[in-house]
C-alpha cells in the first residue's frame, strides 16, 4: 500500500513536544490522550504509514513518571456501546486496556465513571472493577455545562465529583473511545488539586481533527464521520484566530469548553497559559504527512466505509437516521458517491448475476476478486479462498480444500452443533485450509498469502455474521456491507 505519513518523524516530533509541555508546568500535569492509545486503527487508515501503537510507544519513554486514569461514560455502559474496530463493548475494552497497560509496565491508577446518574449497569461494573482490585471514582453531570462557568467551578459543580487519588507527576487520562469525558475529568481534577493547594497543569494530545490542515480536508472530514453519533463538528478555532490571526481547526467540544478551562486556570494561577483550544494541544501529525494525495484518498474511503457502517447499524436498530444523514452530508461535501468504492459495484453485479449473496475484495494491485454463495461455502469464505489463489498465482480451478474435508465439517455443524446453515464461515474455511496446508503445498502457498490481505477493501451484498465480520477485521481487511440481511428473519446471530 502507498505510504502518506512518516511515522518515525512523527514519533520524534511528538515526543519532543510532549516533553516540552510537561516542563512548562511544575509538579503535576494532567495529559488528556484523545483517540485510542494502543490500536488507533482510524489514524492508520486515514494516514497510511501511521502505526496504530505510536502513542503508547511515546508514552513508554515516560512510564516511570506516568499514571494512567481510564475514563468511561456511564451512559455508554448502559447502552452497551461497541468499539467498531474491535467489536467489543466499552466496558470490556476498559478491562482490555488495563491488561494491555500492565503488560508493558505502565501503571493504571484508577477508572472514573463519567456522567454517572446511578445507572444500575454502571454500579455493577463499578463493583466488578473493585472486586478486581481497581479503584473506581464517580463524576456527575452538571446543569448548564459547559456555559455556566460559575456553577461548574464551584463546590456544586466539579466539587461534587469524587477526587481521584493519584501518586505520580504525569497523569494520562485516556478512554475506550470518544465522548467519554476525558477533558472534564482533567478539569475537575485541576479544581480539586487547587482546593488541596497542589499546583497542577493540563495539556491535550488529540490526533484529530488535525489543526494545521484545512477545515474540509478529507482527513478532517473522516474524523467528523467517525464521531457523527456524538454530533461533533469541526470548526475554525475563533480564539486562536483572534489571538494570533491564524486559521486553525478544532472541534466544537474543545471550543465550547475553552472558557471553562480558561476560568479554572485564572482561579489557579491568576492567568490562563493558553490563548486558544489549539494552544492546549501538542499534536504534530499534520507536520508528518509526506504525501497529501495518498492521505486524501485513504480518508475518502474511510468516509464511505463509515457511511455504510452507520447504515448497517441503523438497519440493525443500533443507530439513528440522523447519524446516517450527517455522514451522507459529509460524503456530499467531499464529492463522494458509492461509485468511488469500486468493490461495491463488482459485489452487487455478482449478487445480481447469481441471485445469491456475494462479496468482492480489491487487492493492493487494483485487481478485484469476487466470491459467490455455493452449497459448500458462504460468499465471504469463497472470496477469501479466491483472493488467496489470486495472490499466490494459483489457478482458479484448483481446489485448495477438498470437498471430502468440507463434508465432515458440515455434518459436525448441522448434526452435532445445532447449526442450520451448513455453509462454512470464514474462520472455519481458514482452519480447514490450515489443516490442508500441513500436507498440501498448494494450500500452504495460499496460507502464506494471508498477510497480503491487510489493508485491502472488501464489500458484501448482505450484512455478515459477527464471526465473518470479526475474521475480516483480524485479517486487517476494510469491510463494508449493504444494509440488508440475507433472510427476512427477525433474529440474526
Amino acid at each position: 500500500m502507498k505510504i502518506g505519513f512518516d511515522n518515525a518523524k512523527y514519533l520524534s516530533m511528538q515526543s519532543e513536544h510532549i516533553l516540552n509541555r510537561i516542563e512548562q508546568f511544575g509538579g503535576k500535569l494532567y495529559l488528556e490522550f484523545g483517540g485510542k492509545l494502543f490500536d488507533d486503527n482510524h489514524a492508520s487508515r486515514v494516514l497510511p504509514g501511521f502505526e496504530p501503537d505510536s502513542k503508547v510507544r511515546m508514552l513508554m519513554q515516560l512510564k516511570d513518571k506516568a499514571e494512567i486514569v481510564i475514563a468511561i461514560n456511564a451512559s455508554d455502559i448502559e447502552k452497551n456501546k461497541v468499539r467498531g474496530d474491535l467489536g467489543i463493548t466499552y466496558d470490556l475494552d476498559v478491562l482490555r486496556l488495563i491488561d494491555a497497560f500492565r503488560a508493558i509496565g505502565l501503571y493504571v491508577g484508577s477508572v472514573v465513571l463519567t456522567q454517572y446518574r446511578n445507572q444500575p449497569v454502571a454500579d455493577s461494573f463499578k463493583k466488578r472493577l473493585e472486586e478486581l482490585g481497581i479503584k473506581v471514582y464517580r463524576h456527575f453531570p452538571i446543569d448548564g455545562y459547559p456555559s455556566n462557568v460559575e456553577l461548574i467551578v464551584s463546590e456544586h459543580g466539579y466539587g461534587k465529583d469524587e477526587y481521584i487519588e493519584t501518586t505520580r507527576p504525569l497523569i494520562v487520562v485516556t478512554a475506550p473511545g470518544p465522548g467519554s469525558g476525558k477533558m472534564a475529568v482533567c478539569l475537575s481534577q485541576l479544581y480539586h488539586e487547587h482546593q488541596r493547594g497542589v499546583r497542577a497543569g493540563y495539556a491535550k494530545f488529540e490526533t484529530f481533527p488535525i489543526w494545521n490542515l484545512p477545515l474540509k480536508h478529507p482527513v478532517n472530514l473522516a474524523y467528523e464521520a467517525a464521531t457523527a453519533d456524538l454530533n461533533d463538528v469541526n470548526m475554525i478555532d475563533p480564539f486562536h484566530l483572534e489571538a494570533y490571526g491564524e486559521t486553525t481547526v478544532n472541534y466544537n467540544r474543545d471550543v465550547e469548553i475553552f472558557p471553562v478551562l480558561s476560568a479554572i486556570f485564572r482561579q489557579i494561577y491568576g492567568v490562563c497559559p493558553y490563548k486558544s483550544p489549539t494552544d492546549m494541544g501538542v499534536n504534530m501529525a499534520g507536520c508528518c504527512i509526506v504525501d497529501d494525495e495518498v492521505c486524501r484518498e485513504a480518508s475518502r474511503q474511510e468516509i464511505i466505509r463509515r457511511y455504510y457502517a452507520e447504515r448497517c447499524q441503523h438497519r440493525q436498530g443500533l443507530g439513528g437516521e440522523a447519524t446516517v444523514q450527517k455522514i451522507q452530508l459529509l460524503m456530499n461535501q467531499a464529492g463522494l458517491t458509492e461509485a468511488d468504492r469500486p468493490v461495491i459495484a463488482r459485489c452487487l453485479a455478482k449478487a445480481e448475476a447469481t441471485g445469491q449473496p456475494a462479496a468482492a475484495l480489491q487487492l493492493a494491485d487494483g485487481r478485484i476478486i469476487t466470491g459467490k454463495t455455493s452449497n459448500l461455502l458462504g460468499a465471504s469464505a469463497a472470496l477469501l479462498l479466491n483472493a488467496l489463489k489470486a495472490l499466490g498465482g494459483i489457478q482458479d480451478d484448483i481446489h485448495l480444500i477438498s470437498p471430502i474435508i468440507i463434508g465432515p465439517i458440515q455434518d459436525l455443524k448441522t448434526k452435532h452443533l445445532g447449526n442450520h446453515n451448513p455453509r462454512l464461515h470464514t474462520d472455519e474455511i481458514l482452519i480447514a485450509l490450515s489443516i490442508c496446508a500441513a500436507t498440501n503445498p498448494t494450500a500452504d502457498l495460499a496460507m502464506r498469502q494471508l498477510a497480503k490481505l491487510r489493508g485491502c477493501e472488501a464489500h458484501s451484498s448482505v450484512i455478515l455474521s459477527g464471526v465473518d465480520t470479526a475474521t475480516f477485521r483480524k485479517l486487517g481487511v476494510n469491510l463494508t456491507c449493504e444494509p440488508k440481511y440475507q433472510t427476512k428473519k427477525l433474529f440474526h446471530k
